[in-house]
């Protein structure tokens, strides 16, 4: 079906409607029509809760903002307990490769969320970076070498 991911296995819950494959989110709880994307978002929500400990109840999947007057959509926002997005990744499907430009994408979406963390996977590859002091300025961290935020 997709491919195994640079990422650790994840124990999706997949089902078939009507001809479509669908995979239960479990932070939006409910069926979400499995993409390329889909999968990717999926086996990182789960990393994200499995491997690094994020509550669940910090997530926001799928959620709008706006950018330059445009509505656009985050993949995945992960706030902390004071209610400031902590995390924001934004995530690729598998055959997309990572460019500068999906950097330059998601950078620009966080000027307007400052979020401490920015990361961009496509499942294979995955780029951290993290923001210093209060501008808007990011500093790549690591490629391939999550950082584990316990």
């Amino acid at each position: 079906m997709y491919p195994d991911l640079n990422l650790p296995a994840a124990d999706l819950k997949l089902a078939r409607e009507q001809g479509e494959i669908y995979v239960f989110d479990i932070i939006r709880k409910k069926n979400i029509l499995l993409t390329p994307e889909e999968w990717v978002r999926q086996h990182f929500i789960h990393y994200l809760i499995h491997t690094c400990k994020f509550p669940k109840a910090l997530f926001k999947v799928e959620s709008g903002l706006s950018y330059n007057s445009l509505n656009k959509r985050s993949d995945i926002k992960i706030f902390n307990r004071k209610g400031n997005v902590f995390m924001l990744v934004e995530c690729k499907a598998f055959s997309i490769p990572v460019s500068s430009q999906t950097v330059a994408q998601v950078s620009a979406y966080n000027k307007t969320i400052e979020a401490e963390w920015i990361i961009v996977t496509n499942g294979f590859d995955h780029y951290a970076f993290q923001r210093e002091g209060e501008g808007d300025t990011v500093q790549f961290v690591k490629r391939n070498q999550l950082p584990i935020f316990e």
